[in-house]
């Protein structure tokens, strides 16, 4: 498909309808009305600064623009889609031109077009740049939505104006009905927010610094004069993403706030930094660079303003990134027309002192948005100079693509106006973690300890919304034993040349401890045993285990409840000593599955690739199959998949045994090959003890049905009922879990 098919059952606008709008509350309020509708965009001017003067909303887009590389995805009404292979810059510019409006009817800032985000990792479609570091969030490069209502507030004036986009077929009646009616709901006040307890890096102090290092050397050797350097924070996230967005604005107002919600992931945005403006013909770059903390004193204050002021270092490095945007802007302007109009200008916010300086141009003939953004794209300020190098560099550097952050949020219209900020200061709230990076310009003269802890001054504008969060420090890591030694998680590694890496040579054993005491120790000794000598045909490894075990537990502070802890070993080059084997354990809070799932308990479906191993019988880091099944069940509302053996008879489930209860006997499915569970051991004794007869044979998923009761149990779990099987019933569940539980893990632990 091309271009053109993508264009050709896309609406264009027939004509923007406007009129004023009186609100009786304030535009955060309307904007919290719409926060939790996907496709909902929410830019917000804090402060008194020139650059801070309208807010803006847009709601209930009739399109939705997202590009990956080049796969080109335009949604319409939620769920027709069109997908091409194009040049998304291409792309977007067509678009823009398809819905162009006429320029002198429409009110500025926008009143029809296209509001959200341009990820930095655009960059890799504008220039040919080694891909170099890992997408590990894996969204999209262009998020842009196209919104029927959009509202727009001077805040100079207190003018409101609400702009719907009329669009053949669709109902303008109707929806401007719908916009009333949320507009008069209760307002919906859920504040509740929360983070996992501590913000993550990256990477590490050392490994930052070094990274400086390397920058300072390539300055050396004339590489570059100049790379912005950057670590990313991540941290778990529940809670509303809008009240966040709320606290940030009220604790820390700045010119270009904004709030994505994209579906499946939000942006969340306090940037400073203008990186373009349109208004017709006319173009403005405004970059920063050079930051002072605000004085807690007017003395203090004025000492902060003029260090900055006359800071050589800082003033090289804007006039720098200056002289590298005048070229940009020079790409797509009339000759002649690129101007400074404004170098060194100080601007203050509540928290900090910036210096600035203000490019413009005039666009020459024949361009519009999308060759200015091909043009300028991404902001030298958060790149470097030169800026393919630098960009390289970043690669190089840097271990995860940064997605959004320094890319550019804002809105494109569809009459020749367009305002975008550089996306620093910016949180992405995906699958329930929040992501918060933080960077500075390296030179020549930078110091590599001065650069890491200016990136987690940088972080406390995020970091410091959650007061109940835990600070970066040695006391909040996680750790593990590691061959021997107690080391940050961060900082464990096994060797990538290793059969355990390479091959998924390697075992594991997953214990729970209680209290700080590990359950039936000596029987998951004994089976690691086993299965070291019967697979890595070496001696096995003299520990004391329960002393290895609570060295990990007490270093992660998991004394006082229930752990999950495992030990691993991986394989290594070596057959004769010295070995090079890798032995790790590792320690996690564990809540009991039934706990997460808030159900009495599993629904199981069955897996449809059966399978037989002669590793299946040993606990092996071979386990992506296991794995596979595992996301397959979830995929198809199951908690648990059952295993099948190549006869289509039944072997366990994903991570536990399988036990059948039918009138006084149990039913072990018989497999030739299947892990013996250390838990399901202690069950076993526990049912005979109760004069409960143990057999073991082949077993279909139609008997596990026509059973009394099916339970799956491990180490982990204990025991556990099953409720359902592709979708049936089972047989009712009893008491039965709960009594076997009480004695073979003690009361009151069955849930924890």
């Amino acid at each position: 498909m091309t271009i053109n098919d993508l264009l050709e059952n896309l609406e264009k606008p027939e004509q923007i309808y406007t009129t004023e709008l009186s609100l009786s509350e304030p535009f955060m309020d309307l904007a919290a009305r719409f926060a939790g509708l996907p496709g909902t965009v929410s830019l917000m001017s804090g402060g008194d600064l020139d650059c801070a003067q309208y807010h803006i909303l847009g709601v209930a887009p009739w399109f939705v623009l997202t590009t990956k590389d080049r796969r080109i995805t335009l949604t319409r009404d939620k769920d027709t889609r069109t997908v091409i292979d194009a040049d998304p810059l291409k792309a977007l510019s067509r678009i823009i031109s398809h819905c162009r409006m006429p320029v002198t009817e429409l009110p500025a800032p926008i009143a029809s077009g296209l509001m959200g985000y341009i990820a930095y990792d655009l960059k890799d479609q504008l220039e040919t740049l080694p891909r170099t570091c890992v997408d590990d969030l894996s969204l999209p490069d262009i998020y842009l939505t196209a919104p029927q209502i959009i509202v727009t507030q001077d805040k100079n004036t207190g003018q409101t104006r609400l702009h719907i986009t009329g669009l053949t077929g669709k109902d303008r009646t109707g929806l401007m009905d719908w916009f009333n009616a949320m507009c008069v709901k209760p307002l919906d006040n859920d504040s509740d927010m929360h983070t996992d307890g501590e913000f993550r890096s990256n990477t590490t102090q050392a490994d930052y610094e070094q990274a400086v290092s390397n920058v300072i050397d390539y300055i050396a050797a004339g590489d570059v004069y100049q790379v912005n350097m950057s670590q990313r924070f991540e941290t778990g996230f529940s809670g509303n993403p809008f009240s966040l967005f709320c606290n940030l604005y009220t604790q820390n107002p700045a010119p270009f706030f904004a709030y994505i919600h994209a579906g499946d992931h939000y942006i969340l945005s306090t940037s400073p930094e203008r990186f373009i403006k349109q208004a017709d013909r006319y173009i403005e770059t405004r970059p920063i660079k050079g930051t002072r903390p605000r004085g807690k004193t007017p003395a203090e204050d004025e000492k902060n303003r003029r260090a900055l002021m006359g800071s050589k270092k800082d003033d090289a490095e804007l006039s720098m990134i200056v002289d590298l945007l005048r070229n940009d802007l020079g790409r797509v302007c009339k000759g002649g027309s690129v101007m400074v109009t404004c170098h060194k200008k100080l601007e203050a916010y509540d928290n900090v002192f910036h210096m600035i300086s203000i490019i413009q141009g005039e666009l020459a003939e024949g361009k519009d948005a999308g060759d200015i953004l091909a043009g300028v794209f991404p902001g030298g300020s958060i790149t470097g100079c030169p800026k393919i190098r630098a960009m390289e560099i970043i690669d190089e550097l840097e271990p995860v693509r940064r997605h959004v952050y320094t890319g550019a949020i804002g809105y494109i219209s569809f009459h020749d106006t367009m305002d975008l900020s550089v996306a620093i200061r910016t949180a992405i709230i995906s699958d329930n973690r929040l992501f918060y990076a933080a960077g500075g310009g390296i030179v020549y003269d930078s110091n590599p300890r001065d650069e890491f802890e200016e990136t987690l001054a940088k972080a406390d504008t995020m970091l410091t919304r959650f007061t109940h969060a835990r600070r970066m420090g040695e006391n909040n890591r996680q750790y593990v034993w590691l061959n021997g030694k107690i080391y940050p998680a961060s900082e464990a590694s096994v060797p990538v040349d290793s059969p355990g890496f390479q091959y998924g040579a390697g075992l594991f054993e997953t214990i729970r401890v209680s209290q700080g005491e590990p359950q039936f120790l000596e029987a998951h000794v004994k089976r690691l045993t086993a299965s070291w000598t019967a697979l890595f045909q070496t001696p096995p490894p003299d520990l004391t285990w329960g002393w290895v075990i609570r060295q990990v537990v007490d270093a992660n502070q998991l004394g006082n409840g229930v752990a999950a802890v495992k030990i691993m070993a991986t394989h290594g080059n070596r057959i004769k000593p010295p070995f090079t084997h890798t032995l790790a354990v590792t320690a996690r809070a564990y809540v009991h599955r039934l706990a997460q799932l808030e159900k009495s308990g599993l629904d199981l479906v069955t897996y449809p690739m059966p399978r037989q191993v002669e590793t299946a019988s040993h606990k092996t880091h071979n386990y992506f199959f296991y794995y596979r099944a595992g996301q397959w069940a979830k995929q198809n509302n199951g908690d648990e998949a059952i295993i099948l053996n190549p006869d289509n008879t039944i072997s366990e489930t994903n991570t536990a045994n399988l036990l059948l209860i039918k009138e006084k006997t149990v039913i072990v499915p018989r497999s030739r090959t299947v892990l013996k569970g250390i838990m399901q051991a202690q069950v076993l004794d526990c049912l005979a003890s109760r004069g409960y007869k143990i057999v073991n044979r082949k077993t279909t998923v139609a008997q596990c049905l026509e059973a009394d009761e099916a339970l799956v149990t491990n180490s982990l779990m204990g025991i556990v009922p099953v409720l359902s099987i592709d979708g049936k019933k089972t047989g009712h569940p009893t008491d039965l879990a709960r009594a076997v539980n009480e004695m073979v893990i003690g009361p009151d632990q069955s849930l924890r």
